[in-house]
């Protein structure tokens, strides 16, 4: 069995259970009026009489009566979608819903947007979406176009190969291999910037990766670690990570840039909801032996 990881945190947030229950004012942390969250209701409840101004991106939501969301489809135990059910389900999906929940908005009211790593920072610039919440790292070159709240998740490049490749055991290994990763990651451009690998291809989702890795057509998947412990937890016998993570990914929720009253409103219901945040890792990621700390938010 491979041993637990230990996805790191940058620190501890202030753990308070949330419980949106009925009160007089609205705000992240206590939001006023109760509601159903399909299934969650024992982790937060519908907010309503919701107090957020100054927020542009939360008036085109009351507006249209509803959120959209900004998704991965393709990363089991984040973000994922049923190919029968068209079910969605993973740690990134109940971040979304959480969020939404805290601003007024029940599962019903709430589009999710598949759209691919390459296109993110375009879709929140267009307006196409609300947020996005998919595995999505902070970086210095993305906050000149966007914001983000957050982090919430923080993990570390990896690298997954065959089950039955004993030839690579860290990025120094890549010499003469052909790594595949998503077109706009960031984990492939740091492998083309500071590893030597034979080659590198690009793909708009891992699945894609995934098979081409089965098929022997590339020799690793090159992303963040977290990605790839689900790919493994669905097929053991195939997949497995080699070495351990080699850099630092600190997942936030992209926003309109100047957005400052909903990144500070998704701030304090990170801040002040350590409870749901560990419920939700609990269920998702430490099922693929993930281990980790709820990260504090950035000043």
């Amino acid at each position: 069995m491979r041993p637990s990881r230990l996805i790191a945190g940058i620190g501890l947030a202030a753990v308070a259970m949330l419980t949106l229950s009925a009160c007089n004012s609205g705000s992240p942390t206590e939001p006023a009026g109760t509601g159903d969250t399909g299934g969650d209701d024992a982790l937060w409840e519908v907010a309503t009489e919701v107090d957020l101004t100054d927020s542009p991106t939360y008036d085109r939501m009351v507006e249209r009566d509803g959120v959209i969301i900004g998704v991965k489809n393709d990363q089991p135990g984040l973000g994922y979608q049923d190919a029968v059910t068209n079910e969605r389900s993973g740690f990134d999906i109940d971040i979304a819903r959480w969020i939404a929940a805290s601003l007024g908005f029940d599962e019903d009211q709430i589009e999710y947007v598949t759209i691919p790593s390459a296109n993110r920072e375009q879709a929140i610039v267009n307006g196409d979406i609300d947020y996005y919440v998919g595995t999505y790292s902070i970086t210095d070159a993305r906050k000149q176009q966007i914001d983000f709240a957050g982090p919430y998740f923080i993990t570390g490049q990896g690298l997954l190969v065959a089950a039955d490749d004993d030839s690579i055991s860290g990025p120094d290994d890549l010499a003469g291999k052909i790594v595949c990763s998503v077109t706009g990651s960031t984990p492939l451009q740091r492998i083309r910037d500071e590893y030597s690998p034979g080659d590198t291809v690009e793909y708009d989702t891992y699945s894609q990766c995934v098979e081409q890795l089965k098929a022997g057509s590339v020799d690793a998947i090159t992303t963040d670690e977290a990605i790839l412990a689900g790919y493994v937890a669905l097929e053991p016998d195939a997949l497995k990570i080699a070495g351990e993570p080699f850099s630092e990914e600190r997942y936030g929720v992209g926003l309109e840039k100047g957005d400052t009253a909903l990144k500070d409103w998704i701030n304090t219901l990170f801040t002040d909801g350590g409870d749901v945040w560990t419920a939700l890792f609990d269920e998702h990621l430490a099922p693929a032996g993930i281990e980790g700390e709820q990260p504090a938010v950035d000043e």
